[in-house]
């Protein structure tokens, strides 16, 4: 842990070199600052990049308006974290300690500037992620959660939170600091609740209310035509965001949930050349998002699509589920793919409360020291019983049929059954569901034996199946019986991507016929881009 840290404080503190500082000089402006006056307000945008050369800096912790950590910034250090690149609010503010000086860069220039110099770009990447990492490790965050063990809105919100990395500091209600906090905000005695800052108290909350307040849901003007809109945030469209940036397109993606899509819930992905140790889903997205961002693609989450018409000029209009509109000369459909919902009584009422459909840090926490149940035979569902194994006392598998050598790699396969805290169950399958506010038990019956039992467990993980997220393409594309999106010039495309619909193109797993995995999306996401840069200039 200390060399971790270690390795942080570096990062940190890495330096731009003697060239990267004269062109900042170029870019910018240089600005006096008083002792006392904030270079960056909490809550706000980031609308300059702010190079120290005189003087010190302190980061400001929201919630108490004092030095956020020991450490200070000095001169040839630099102020800012992943929210510069994303266009969110900062997570935490920035205090001139004493009368300094700054570099002052305009942030369009900033970001401009960084594609154009890769080395420095790298250098601020890297201190901006290693900063996002410290808060994340340290829960040190605008944003508290209290009663996530209790509560299933409050428990979205911690998920949603955690898998698109937002920073946040979750109180049981049992602990004497979430009473200390309740009564600062006045709620009286600790009861489930979302704070922002020091004493904001969030009414009816959401993870789509969080992120227009963290600023990740970025409005989107009508009147600015995208020349790609990549709809999914999985490793296809990620992908096709960074080369979409790289190649000098207009982009923006839009993600339902939060960038990785499903592969974002994977714990550990063994088989991505390149990471002989493994990555987990969410980190490999993440890598890509930050890519992605250095090369100006904008990201909008969360945003399901519900509907697309193209316009008498050609341009493409995508409807949102918030009534949002955004528009582009060509789309890339990366919606992929989700996991089928059970035909079992009560399933909604207790999904978010004991039924879950990712297996991340934040899913695993509610069964820690107790039997855990994951249905399903492919990678994911042994990929999630492997990372549950690890906290619960026993991961059940639950296989509706008789074998996985041809839905599971091997490697998977052998180490779920030589774990002792993992039993497969073959030709099983649950046939209830048991508890009134919280999932308290399950009811599964084996076609073997012909006999039901049931086991005490509060949390399922379903990862069954693959249902294509194609209704909001509203007809303009074909599709193949089960619903996923055909293309190339057998189907009416001009290119192995694109669909009969001239303009649209899909890759990944909601693409009819595609290899379902993580490597083959990035290969398609990535090519795509080729045709789409063409379809754009013709």
């Amino acid at each position: 842990m200390e060399t971790m840290a270690a390795d942080l404080a570096t990062m940190i503190r890495t330096p731009l070199h003697d060239s990267h500082v004269a062109e900042l000089h170029r870019l910018g402006e240089v600005i006096d600052v008083r002792g006392g006056d904030y270079i960056q307000d909490l809550g706000k945008p980031f609308t300059h990049f702010h190079y120290l050369l005189e003087g010190e800096l302190e980061a400001v912790d929201p919630r108490t308006g004092d030095r956020y950590g020991a450490a200070t910034l000095g001169p040839t250090q630099f102020f800012g974290d992943i929210s510069f690149l994303s266009g969110a609010k900062a997570t935490i503010g920035a205090r001139a300690v004493t009368d300094s000086r700054c570099i002052r860069v305009e942030r369009a220039t900033m970001l401009e500037a960084m594609s154009r110099i890769p080395e420095m770009s790298d250098i601020i990447i890297t201190v901006f992620a290693a900063r996002r990492r410290r808060q994340l490790e340290a829960g040190d965050a605008p944003l508290t959660l209290i009663g996530a063990e209790v509560d299933r809105t409050i428990r979205q919100i911690a998920s949603f939170a955690g898998r698109n990395r937002i920073p946040v500091r979750s109180l049981t209600i049992d602990e004497h600091e979430a009473e200390r906090v309740a009564h600062e905000c006045s709620i009286g005695d600790p009861k489930p609740a979302v704070i922002l800052g020091k004493h904001e108290v969030l009414d009816n909350p959401t993870p789509k209310s969080i992120a227009q307040r963290l600023g990740l849901d970025q409005a989107i003007n009508t009147d600015h035509v995208f020349d790609t809109l990549i709809v999914g945030g999985g490793p296809a469209g990620v992908a096709a965001a960074v080369y979409a940036g790289a190649e000098g397109l207009n982009a923006l993606v839009t993600e339902d949930l939060a960038i990785g899509g499903q592969a974002g819930t994977s714990s550990r992905i063994e088989n991505y050349m390149g990471f002989p140790t493994g990555i987990s889903g969410a980190d490999l997205c993440w890598r890509g998002e930050l890519q992605a961002m250095k090369f100006g693609t904008r990201f909008a989450v969360p945003r399901r699509a519900e509907g697309v018409h193209q316009a008498d000029d050609g341009v493409f209009h995508v409807r949102f589920d918030d009534e949002s509109m955004a528009c582009a000369k060509s789309l890339v459909v990366a919606t992929g793919v989700q996991y089928r919902r059970l035909p079992l009584d009560r399933l909604e009422d207790l999904e978010g409360a004991g039924v879950y459909y990712a297996a991340t840090d934040v899913e695993a926490r509610w069964c820690r020291g107790a039997d855990a149940v994951v249905i399903g035979g492919g990678n994911s569902a042994g990929q999630a019983a492997m990372f549950l194994s690890r906290t619960a006392r026993h991961v059940h598998v639950l296989v509706r049929g008789p074998s996985l050598a041809a839905s599971m790699s091997d490697y998977l396969l052998s180490r779920l059954e030589a774990d002792p805290s993992i039993t497969i169950h073959y030709n099983t399958s649950v046939t209830t569901l048991h508890g009134d506010d919280a999932l308290e038990a399950v009811t599964m019956y084996d076609k073997t034996s012909g006999q039901d039992w049931r086991l005490s467990t509060s949390a399922v993980f379903i990862m069954v199946g693959a249902a294509p997220n194609t209704a909001w393409l509203s007809g303009l594309v074909a599709l193949d019986p089960q619903g996923f999106v055909k293309t190339g010039v057998t189907n009416g495309g001009r290119s192995p991507y694109e669909t009969s619909h001239h303009g649209i193109f899909a890759v990944g797993d909601v693409r009819s016929t595609s290899t379902k995995r993580v490597a083959s999306a990035v290969g398609e996401g990535s090519v795509v881009i080729s045709a789409v840069w063409g379809h754009v200039n013709d």
